[in-house]
């Protein structure tokens, strides 16, 4: 009996943090505890059901996902009117999808992944991507594929996380932490600006498209660039934002081409030399823009 309660406690644990990833908060919301003067549950209900549809099939991971992501629940628009918003602001009545931060390995995992530079392999030892110069005593970067791995792989100081990830509020490892305490402030910005790899990526992401538009003018450019970056196609009023910073920042790089090829340095890729340097500097920062954008670096 004993045994039959632990198990059936872990299984709610296990589910309740699943859920967490999902929705950004637990159906309990202390993921730490869930004993017996823990928060109670919202819906106990749907956990319970769901510990027991989980044990009943096996203790498999991704049919547990599956079963959560395809559920009503989940596939709610996360948008509401402003009444439901006020009077439940942590969607704890589930009124509407889930919307949230992302954590910083799933951001910086998400461009890779846009721009064609992840490697998926399974397995394998740690890797040392970029780091900065600042971190506590920087590891210095691979090289090929170790720069491009996902960030599960990352190589990592228990008492010293990556600076990036760090800023995203990836905790240390000299502790159990059951949840992370999201922040949104103006270093996540600046990472999203100046990273080498987010740098990198957005020069990558900016020559694929360029190369791959099958037409010279902008609007088609701009619109790939979009979609590749956002996973939808650009209202009129954001076509016409891309296109007058593409066209500033193509003025600024002609008059400082010495700038343009310093941008264009940042990473191990090399930049593409069939593409004109100001051009392409320019196209890299209407990307690393787009990066910055609050529905890039959300969950909706």
């Amino acid at each position: 009996i004993v045994i039959a309660s632990l198990n059936s406690t872990q299984n709610r644990v296990t589910v309740n943090r699943v859920w967490q990833g999902l929705f950004g908060l637990g159906l309990v919301k202390s993921p730490e505890d869930l004993g017996s003067q823990s928060v109670r549950p919202e819906h106990r209900e749907a956990l319970d059901w769901l510990a027991r549809d989980f044990a009943g099939g096996g203790w498999d991971m991704k049919r547990l996902l599956k079963t959560i992501m395809t559920s009503r629940t989940y596939r709610q628009r996360s948008s509401v009117d402003t009444r439901v918003e006020a009077d439940d602001p942590a969607n704890v009545w589930l009124a509407r999808g889930p919307r949230h931060r992302l954590p910083g390995e799933m951001i910086r995992d998400g461009i890779l992944a846009a721009a064609g530079l992840l490697v998926e392999k399974v397995g394998g030892p740690g890797v040392t991507p970029y780091d900065l110069p600042e971190s506590f005593k920087p590891s210095a970067a691979g090289s090929g594929e170790a720069l491009y791995r996902r960030s599960l792989y990352t190589f990592w100081r228990r008492t010293a996380p990556p600076p990036s990830m760090l800023t995203f509020d990836a905790p240390s490892r000299e502790v159990c932490t059951a949840k992370r305490e999201p922040t949104t402030t103006p270093l996540q910005a600046l990472v999203l600006l100046n990273d080498p790899q987010f740098l990198e990526t957005a020069r990558v992401l900016a020559q694929q498209a360029w190369r791959e538009a099958g037409s010279p003018d902008d609007t088609t450019r701009l619109a790939r660039v979009f979609r590749r970056v956002m996973g939808r196609d650009a209202s009129p009023a954001e076509a016409g934002v891309l296109a007058r910073l593409l066209e500033q920042q193509r003025a600024v790089f002609n008059s400082h081409p010495e700038s343009a090829q310093q941008y264009l340095k940042v990473g191990e890729m090399p930049a593409d030399p069939a593409i004109p340097a100001p051009e392409l500097a320019a196209a890299t920062v209407v990307v690393s823009t787009l990066m910055n954008h609050d529905e890039f670096v959300m969950k909706r």
